[in-house]
């Protein structure tokens, strides 16, 4: 069979016919109008990213402030080192202000000798935190409550020979200006004699008959916000007696009641560590 070509369909309504349609320039002229409109979603878009993009950034930067580390002014690391020395006497343990051994030293002068000798003093007990009143003594007792003493934690050791005992002391004061002042006015006043401090006595121990008639040697010092107090006398109970005839008994008590200062001092005493900042090492 042999296929015959399809008549020829042009004409006005056909598709290939211009009858109907638009004129050649008519296109050209829509154009520009479609530019328009997509010039104008591009600005939005470009409007929306850049507004999308400054909001990523700020929100970086807040992220980051908040991930920098801390830095502390120098007012606020001055405060934060101040209450880090206030509140030693409660966060340190009562084993390091008042170690099981304390060394003291006696002078070669007083021995004779080319070298001195090192000695050291046993811990017998030590007492829960009394009230200053109740701890402290003469003079020292209206000095530390007029300038706001709330607590006075005592200890007892005995020498090396076991002849000898003394009590130490730490007052606590609001801050280190008044304890300057409490051992200003004690200095002033001659209250070593007699003892700033109660002696503590220590049941079954070489100090159970330590009490306010055996002290014999005094000594009172500061640390940072804690009044220090020693008081050193005989083991056997025996009362005051005049030490300017035996000068090694006189040292060998001052001596231990420096040793047990000392100690004491260096704990409380020492400069606080730097102000950490959160995250890093320091500020």
């Amino acid at each position: 069979m042999r296929w015959q070509p399809e008549p020829d369909q042009s004409g006005p309504d056909s598709p290939g016919s211009d009858g109907g349609s638009s004129p050649p320039g008519d296109a050209a002229a829509v154009r520009p109008g479609g530019q328009w409109r997509r010039r104008v979603r591009q600005t939005v878009f470009s409007a929306l990213l850049a507004a999308g993009l400054v909001g990523l950034a700020v929100s970086a930067v807040g992220i980051a402030h908040q991930l920098l580390p801390r830095r502390f002014t120098a007012a606020q690391q001055r405060a934060i080192s101040t209450w880090e020395v206030e509140r030693r006497w409660r966060a340190v343990p009562a084993g390091r202000i008042f170690p099981a051994s304390v060394p003291y030293y006696i002078s070669a002068s007083l021995l004779n000798s080319t070298s001195g000798l090192a000695l050291h003093a046993r811990l017998l007990g030590i007492s829960p935190a009394t009230s200053c009143a109740r701890a402290a003594s003469g003079a020292a007792i209206q000095a530390l409550r007029a300038h706001g003493c709330s607590d006075v934690l005592r200890a007892t050791y005995v020498d090396a020979s076991g002849s000898l005992v003394a009590t130490v002391g730490v007052a606590v004061l609001p801050n280190a200006a008044a304890a300057a002042t409490v051992v200003n006015q004690l200095s002033r006043s001659g209250a070593s004699h007699p003892a700033p401090i109660h002696a503590l006595a220590i049941a079954r121990s070489p100090a159970a008959d330590f009490g306010a008639a055996q002290r014999q040697v005094s000594y009172v010092t500061v640390a940072e916000s804690y009044v220090i107090m020693a008081t050193a006398g005989f083991a056997d109970g025996r009362g005051r007696v005049r030490l300017t005839a035996d000068d090694y008994l006189d040292s060998e008590l001052t001596s231990l009641a420096y040793g047990l200062v000392g100690r004491a001092k260096s704990v409380l005493g020492g400069p606080p560590a730097r102000p950490e900042c959160p995250g890093t090492p320091g500020c």
